[in-house]
């Protein structure tokens, strides 16, 4: 099940008249599409009727920590989605509230708004948005932002069996963007008749050596593939978590000399 994370923000603009006139402007929504990490552009198409010079100024923003040139969209718990809003197409003049920074202009013409939210950004899921200042009309600047993770694992070696138990552990790395809830499940390998509860390591002329895999260390535990019931949950931080697979070989089984593997799949759910 893939989280989304939903991001709006809502401008509103003042288009401010050189002379005794009356202008409006008028702005579409600004769509930035699915965020996954890297850098996203927007735009919003404005349209400007008026007779004389004109300048549109645009404000920091509600956003805790905002200023005219990094502004901030809050979302859950007050977490904040930085964006940028440029006058220009390649994004390299920023667009403010004083008049160095202000989009200016003589009668009616079309104009754009170009927004940039940058890379690397670890946000948890939900809806975040934003208002510029307080004026005469309103646009809606979207993103959806996808909860995404990662999955890498250790090989578990058990080294050599000679009837007594025989315990290993190895590592499962799970990445997940922030706040992202995840299962993390283990299914029964690929020998005949092996179930998530006890799993076999197929050998010589296809005899079966038994082992379980645990969740925790005592070895009690067991770590299988139902969302749940037994997967081991977990809350994603955007970096990488390590997740300890403890494994274990009965003792007394007599088997054929040789050697003896297993594949396991490991599923994540989020």
């Amino acid at each position: 099940m893939m989280r989304r994370l939903g991001v709006a923000a809502f401008f509103v603009f003042c288009l401010c008249a050189s002379d005794a006139q009356t202008c409006t402007l008028s702005v579409t929504s600004m769509s930035f599409g699915t965020y996954a990490g890297t850098l996203l552009n927007g735009t919003a198409a404005g349209k400007v009727t008026c007779t004389g010079g004109w300048n549109i100024p645009l404000n920091a923003g509600a956003g805790a920590g905002a200023t005219e040139s990094i502004r901030k969209m809050t979302g859950p718990g007050g977490a904040t989605l930085s964006y940028r809003v440029f006058q220009d197409a390649a994004r390299t003049i920023n667009w403010g509230n004083t008049t160095a920074d202000e989009l200016t202009g003589t009668g009616s013409t079309n104009v754009t708004f170009y927004g940039q939210i940058s890379a690397g950004q670890v946000v948890a899921p939900g809806t975040y948005t934003d208002t510029l200042d307080t004026a005469t009309t309103t646009f809606q600047v979207t993103a959806v932002v996808q909860a995404s993770c990662t999955i890498a694992a250790n090989p578990l070696g058990f080294g050599n069996y000679t009837g007594v138990v025989l315990n290993s552990t190895t590592t499962v790395f799970v990445t997940c963007s922030k706040a992202t809830t995840y299962d993390l499940g283990l299914n029964a390998g690929t020998a005949t008749g092996a179930t998530v509860t006890n799993r076999s390591m197929t050998g010589p002329a296809s005899s079966l050596l038994n082992y379980r895999l645990f969740s925790n260390s005592g070895r009690t535990t067991n770590w299988g593939n139902t969302v749940g019931t037994d997967t081991v949950a977990g809350t994603g931080s955007g970096a990488a978590q390590s997740l300890t697979v403890y494994g274990q070989i009965p003792a007394g089984q007599l088997v054929r000399p040789g050697n003896y593997t297993d594949t396991i799949t490991a599923t994540l759910t989020y």
